[in-house]
């Protein structure tokens, strides 16, 4: 067994030195600066105690900074995975409930074991059939639902958490005059204050410092004895082992929310991994590490109270720029987050929720991704209605839909564009040689009783029939004033068995209707599969060719050829077709 490669920080640390640990230091001290206060509010978010969001930052973030391959992204918890359990365990059990945090304990290790199996499996690669639209249309209706949750906290008011989206709206229009306006002035100052900050710079710690300003308020006003809700005691030291309820009823009752959140943390984590990936140059990831050191984190992580942990973009940007150089950065914040736990709890008690939900409404800002519908409906309107499909099935229906419509949607999407390749006409540039798609190239000059097609994709069983069907539409269009087809088959780089029966059948259709059939550009597996399958005999090796142009000269002069001296360059032609390697 390779142990770098199952251990990376085996990789990084025999190099390490003082000016990379400087600069992991600031990185790890300013990330947990962050996660303290979102922590807290992404627990909230996801109806958990906000002690158990520390407990988040704690173990699984030490365990991916020594697992994992990614050197700057920042794992813990998120504002979608938070929604994501809120939506799901709340249909079983009610929020902060001993059930309800029972059912999200049960639910990380869950997820944490079928990360585990991926990376075993070597099945990182199915994140890729996701497509960035289907999770953009997503993330962005998540953050309408998680801004509409926040109400009661902004506004001082509950809200009955049954009500529909568009109920809670109308809820809330209805029951404005109940708005407790201290409350309302908190969250507001808070937005104001974390922003205003970030304008200045975006290294000032502007939820730290707003968590602090609250909880001194609330503090010496008294204001938790004028109607603002606070978080109250926190418990204080590391968590403690608790085994999760792993009964099969209950892993029945959580499967639903642990595909969401598995499929969705999936996604987002490689996402950040790769985008940090890209801006530098002396590492690279590996997608089935990271989901191994996502799965063990988030396996440990349930054993010690953890909620479930993602890779933040937030928190890895902040990572990134702050100058983190290896996973000692999230070492470092996991060892400042036991200090906290350790001795600085008492603290929070006088925070205000208002404050807590000021952080999460900000956290909306970056989910909604408003710019990506506005680019994809100028460059690829087909993308862009996957986006908007997604977006309204997750509002109208529920969370857990819309992640399973995505990801249907996107599965159909791969299978339709596997099933119709694309597929040009092609003609001849003026005084070239070249020939290319008419539907790009104007000036491309056909032939009235010839018709040069390329089919830009392999040929197996899934676009079998539409290759047969294509040629047959082609063939009764023309209407009998078509002599010769030419196959530029330079694209296709496979063929099944299938593909190959589809090329015979269409061989027969165009004799049975007077249609000559050449092939041009075919690769050596391909070829390998005609000699083997005795496909040559069939076409006749007179009708295959080195490029378009040559078949095109053959039709045009092929009385010339019926000399001796004209066979034997074309059998020199074949010739060179069976020796050809490519």
């Amino acid at each position: 067994m390779n142990f770098k490669q199952f251990l990376p920080i085996l990789q990084w640390l025999p190099s390490y030195n003082k000016t990379y640990f400087r600069s992991d230091l600031l990185a790890g001290l300013t990330v947990a600066v962050l996660l303290v206060p979102q922590g807290m509010a992404y627990a909230l978010l996801a109806g958990m105690p906000p002690i158990y969001g520390l407990y988040g930052g704690l173990l699984p973030v030490l365990l991916f900074g020594i697992l994992g391959t990614s050197q700057q992204m920042s794992i813990g918890p998120v504002a979608v995975s938070a929604l994501l359990l809120l939506a799901g365990i709340s249909q079983i059990a009610e929020p902060f409930s001993p059930e309800y945090i029972s059912y999200v304990l049960l639910t990380g290790l869950l997820i944490g074991i079928f990360q585990i199996l991926l990376s075993v499996l070597r099945l990182g690669f199915l994140v890729n059939f996701l497509s960035h639209p289907i999770v953009a249309g997503f993330t962005s209706a998540a953050g309408v639902i998680i801004a509409v949750s926040q109400l009661s906290y902004l506004l001082g008011f509950s809200i009955p958490r049954e009500l529909s989206l568009v109920g809670k709206l109308q809820y809330v229009f209805y029951n404005l005059e109940q708005t407790h306006l201290p409350t309302f002035f908190f969250c507001i100052g808070g937005i104001t204050l974390i922003s205003g900050l970030k304008k200045i710079n975006k290294v000032i710690p502007g939820s730290l410092i707003a968590v602090i300003l609250g909880i001194l308020i609330v503090r010496f006003l008294r204001l938790d004895q004028q109607g603002i809700d606070i978080v109250g005691t926190v418990p204080q030291g590391l968590p403690s082992f608790q085994l999760p309820d792993w009964s099969i009823e209950n892993i029945k009752l959580v499967m639903p929310t642990v595909l969401t959140v598995t499929v969705i943390g999936i996604v987002g984590s490689i996402g950040i991994a790769k985008i940090l990936e890209s801006k530098h140059q002396y590492y690279k990831i590996d997608a089935n590490q990271e989901l191994l050191a996502l799965g063990i984190a988030k396996v440990a992580g349930a054993f010690f109270q953890a909620i479930p942990s993602s890779g933040s973009f937030s928190r890895s940007a902040v990572n990134n720029e702050a100058g983190a150089r290896t996973g000692m950065s999230s070492i470092i914040t996991a060892i400042l987050i036991a200090i906290s736990l350790l001795f600085l709890t008492e603290l929070f008690y006088y925070l205000p929720n208002a404050i807590l939900a000021a952080i999460i409404l900000l956290s909306v800002k970056g989910l909604f991704d408003y710019k990506e519908a506005i680019h994809l409906w100028r460059t690829h309107k087909g993308d862009f209605t996957m986006m908007i499909f997604t977006f309204f099935a997750t509002l109208i229906m529920d969370i857990e839909f819309g992640v399973m419509a995505g990801v249907t949607l996107s599965i159909l999407m791969v299978l339709f564009r596997i099933a119709t390749p694309h597929i040009a006409i092609l003609g001849q540039i003026p005084e070239t040689r070249f020939y290319r798609n008419i539907s790009r190239f104007p000036n491309a000059e056909q032939m009235e009783d010839v018709l040069i097609m390329r089919f830009d994709a392999q040929l197996f069983f899934g676009n079998a029939q539409y290759f047969k069907d294509t040629i047959e539409e082609i063939v009764k269009d023309r209407k009998g004033d078509l002599e010769l087809i030419i196959l530029n088959a330079f694209s296709i780089t496979s063929m099944d068995s299938s593909g190959l029966h589809a090329l015979e059948t269409a061989l027969e259709f165009l004799e049975h209707n007077n249609v000559e059939f050449y092939i041009t550009g075919v690769r050596g597996p391909v070829r390998d599969l005609f000699h083997k399958s005795n496909f040559i005999a069939k076409l006749g090796k007179e009708n295959q060719f080195m490029d378009v142009h040559q078949a095109v000269e053959y039709h045009r002069n092929k009385d010339k050829f019926k000399n001796r001296k004209f066979k034997n360059v074309l059998q020199n032609n074949v010739d060179n077709l069976d020796n050809e390697v490519v």
